[in-house]
Formats: structure tokens, sequence, C-alpha cells
């Protein structure tokens, strides 16, 4: 990636007199592309309320790692659609590609809602993931092309938004229909247990992404790829609002880097040495980072990891849908501040942040204790106020992941490769941060058995050295165009 200074903000380089200009159009399209990214958060939290009632169903009590395989199992269906979705995406389009991950998204809703076992509830969430993956890749890769530059990571941020806002009505509709029928395991609407009904919600916001999906002209960049320039330039002038002139030398300069003999591919992620382009390493990196700090065991297991500490099953879910609200709302500072302060002063201003909070609550949660019920039963407390602290650290730590790590990552993977390598690339980023995904969320069972002081401790260990990749690796693409990118 070049280490030149971009253009100033607004500016389009080389197109004297041009300027972009932020139109209600470059918004709404990448409100549209984002709620790609509400599917994302969704499905992959929705089963947060459903575990504890999966378990009792499927008769999983005694077997935590199935149990924790059909929660995890979702993941690895997301670096399988992750891996193909950009290739595909490139081959076909990003808005095809939208249609079909919408299709998955309400395919698996209702096989998960109806799930008569565990090894289908398994092939559905599986198939859910493969939905997510896609997501996952064409929302932050459209977004990227069809931005102005000077707004794009505001745009971009729009991703973790909809991920965010996504999550947070996840563990809403879960905190509801389980409080409505008085447990997630209990019979709701027509016969069917409340936790099916948490999956069968996700009909609705499917339907709706493939609606609006189809209502949003294709990338430029793709346009321009295929040949067709007059079309990319229509988009360009509706989005961009510039002169002619401006949208012709915009065309241009995406046909250069984009000039190439050989179709894109795989392939050419592969370093004139062995190995990967240095480029591709660093979005693999920030993927497998954003992943390790341990996130998404709070979104996953939140509520069972707080009645595990002695919060009853209301108080659990509630805790979960205050960190889901107070991650949504930290991404609104995120949108806001991310083309001010740029992409590196954020990452590594979350970085340090995580690993403070991640200590303090490794410290809390080494001070469990069990307790001993009126009927001799025994559970797991937090003593005076490391209950109260760990809730404050743990919402904490939510702030500084979704302020920072959270919508920067989404942002830089989809600025940070040239535009012939950026689908591919992205794709296997993708593919990583799903894979690490899968690893932190199938091995935190074991973990918390083992000691959740531990758990958290590791993840502490693996925002401090975030901190120091940032520091070394990752360069400020702030204002920068897509054009001035190269691997």
């Amino acid at each position: 990636m070049t280490s030149d200074p971009g253009p100033a903000p607004g500016s389009q380089p080389g197109a004297p007199g041009s300027r972009e200009k932020t139109t209600a159009k470059a918004i709404l399209i990448s409100i549209v592309a984002a709620v790609g990214g509400f599917l994302f958060g969704f499905d992959s939290s929705v089963i947060n309320g459903a575990v504890d009632a999966l378990n009792s169903q499927f008769g999983l009590e005694n077997s935590p790692l199935l149990s924790g395989f059909a929660v995890a199992v979702a993941l690895l269906g997301s670096a399988v659609g992750a891996w193909f979705a950009g290739p595909v995406a490139d081959r076909y389009g990003r808005v095809r590609v939208m249609l079909v991950a919408a299709a998955l998204f309400a395919i698996s809703s209702i096989g998960s809602g109806l799930a008569f076992a565990v090894w289908d509830l398994i092939i559905w969430r599986f198939l859910a993931g493969v939905g997510i993956g896609i997501a996952s890749v064409i929302a932050p890769a459209y977004i990227a092309e069809i931005a102005p530059a000077h707004i794009r990571g505001r745009l971009a941020s729009l991703q973790q938004m909809a991920i965010v806002l996504g999550i947070f009505v996840a563990l809403l509709s879960d905190a509801l229909l389980a409080g409505v029928a008085g447990g997630a395991a209990n019979t709701f609407w027509l016969g069917l247990e409340a936790w099916r009904w948490m999956f069968l919600v996700g009909i609705i916001p499917s339907v709706i992404y493939a609606v609006l999906a189809l209502r949003i002209p294709e990338s430029p960049r793709y346009l321009v790829a295929k040949g067709q320039l007059e079309e990319a330039g229509r988009v360009l002038a509706n989005v961009l609002g510039t002169t002619a002139e401006a949208v012709r030398h915009k065309v241009g300069e995406i046909a250069e880097t984009l000039n190439r003999e050989e179709k894109p591919s795989l392939r050419d992620l592969r370093g004139h040495a062995a190995g990967l382009r240095p480029i591709v390493w660093v979005g693999i990196l920030l993927s497998v980072f954003q992943q390790f700090v341990g996130i998404n065991v709070i979104f996953y297991y939140s509520t069972t990891l707080w009645q595990a500490v002695g919060f009853s099953e209301s108080d659990s879910f509630l805790a979960s849908v205050i960190n889901a609200l107070i991650n949504v709302l930290s991404t609104v500072v995120a949108i806001l501040i991310v083309d001010k302060v740029g992409r590196k002063p954020m990452l590594l201003g979350g970085s340090a942040g995580m690993f403070v909070t991640l200590t303090i609550m490794a410290i809390a949660f080494s001070q469990s204790v069990l307790t001993v019920g009126s009927d001799g039963s025994e559970s797991p407390s937090l003593p005076g106020p490391w209950g109260p602290i760990a809730l404050v650290a743990a919402n904490l730590y939510v702030v500084s992941f979704a302020v920072t790590w959270g919508p920067v990552v989404w942002v830089l993977l989809g600025e940070i490769f040239p535009n012939w390598l950026r689908a591919a690339a992205l794709s296997v980023a993708a593919a990583a941060q799903w894979i690490a995904n899968f690893l932190i969320t199938v091995s935190f069972q074991a973990l918390a058995d083992l000691s959740l002081a531990f758990a958290y401790g590791l993840y502490a260990f693996f925002a401090l050295l975030s901190f120091f990749f940032v520091s070394r690796y990752v360069q400020e693409t702030k204002g920068k165009e897509l054009e001035e990118m190269v691997a």
C-alpha cells in the first residue's frame, strides 16, 4: 500500500476542478448494502438466547463439545461463504451475490426454527453461516467501491453499525420471546417453543434485504472490469454528483488499475516470493486479532455466562441486551470520528482499552466462589463488589471494541487492497476472521470450565499483541482514493 499522502478530502486526484460530493444516493445505497451486515449480526447472535433451551431439547447438557459445535458451526459455514464470495462476486456481480446471501438467510431461518434433531440444526446453522460469510465480504467491498473517498470511512462503518444493530435486535428479540413465553424452552405461538421463533423471525430481515438489493446499482468498479464503461459512468455520476469530465477521468483511473490480461482469482494473492503478498497478511492478521480478543464470547455466550456467575435468567438476558445496546451506541461514535481521527489511531486506542478491561474481567472472575442454596445445590457467584465490577468492565470492553476494532477493521478490509485484488483478498481475510471466530467460540466452553479468569486473561494477551501489530504494520488510509492502493 502506498505511503504517499492521499488527496485532500473531497478532491479527485488528477481531475482539476472536480470535487466529490456527499450525495444522498451514496448514503442510501451504502445503507442498503449494509443491511447484509444486519443479517450477519442477527443470524450469528440469535442462538445466544436459545443455547440452554437447545441443550435441554436435544439432550446436550452432558455433551458440551456437541453443544459448542452446534453454536459455532455457523462460523465454519461463514468461512466457506467468505472464501467463495469474492471470486463469485467478481464473476457475477456484487448485487447478485447479495441476493444469494438473502436466500440463504431465509432458508436457514426456517430450517433452524423447525429443526427436529441436533444434526439437522447443525446443517441449517452451517447454511446460515454461508450466508453470513457472503454478506461479510460483499457489504464492505461494495460500500468501499461505491462511496466517495472523503466519507468512505463513515459509509464503510455502516457495515459494523448494521452488524451491531443485528446483534442488538437478535438479543432483544430473544429476551422478548423468552419473557412472553416464560422461558426460551416454553411453548409460545402455534405450539412451537420460544427458541424456535427466535430463529424464525429472521425471515423478515432476509426478505427486506432481498427487496432492497434489487433496487441498488451494480458496483462501478465491477462494471468497468466487465467493460461496461458507459453504465459505470452513469453510476458514478449519480453517486458522486461530479461533472461528466470528472466521471470520465474516474472511469479511466479505475480501468487503468484493472488493466490485466488475466481475470482476477485467488492466485493473485501470492507474492513474488513464496507465500502471500504482505498486504494480504495484514488483512488476515487484522481479521484474526479482531476475533482473538474474544468479543464474540460476549455476544454468543453472554446470557449463559452471566448465569454462570449467579445472575438469574431474566437478569442475564437484560445484561446481554445492555451489552448489545452499548455496542450500537459506541458504533455511532466510531462513524462520527473515523474520517477525522483516522484508522490507525483508533485501532491503537482500542487495543489499549481492551487490554485494560479484559485484565480487570480476568481478575474479577478469578474471585468467583461457589454458594450453597437452601436446597443444598451449589452455584457460582461473584462476591462483594466483583459482580458489578465485572459487569462494568464487560461493558467498557464492548465500548473499546465497538468504537475501534469492530468498525475500523471492516473499513480497512474494504479499502487497503488494490481494485484488481480487493474481492479475492477480502474473501481470504474474511474467511480467516470466521475461522478465528470459530476457534474462539468452540474453545470458550472448555476454557470457561477450566477458568473464566484464564479465558479473559488469554483474550487480554491477544489485545496487547494487537497493539504492537498495528503500530508496526498497519498504515493509514484516511482520505485516500481506492485507485491509490497498491499490493
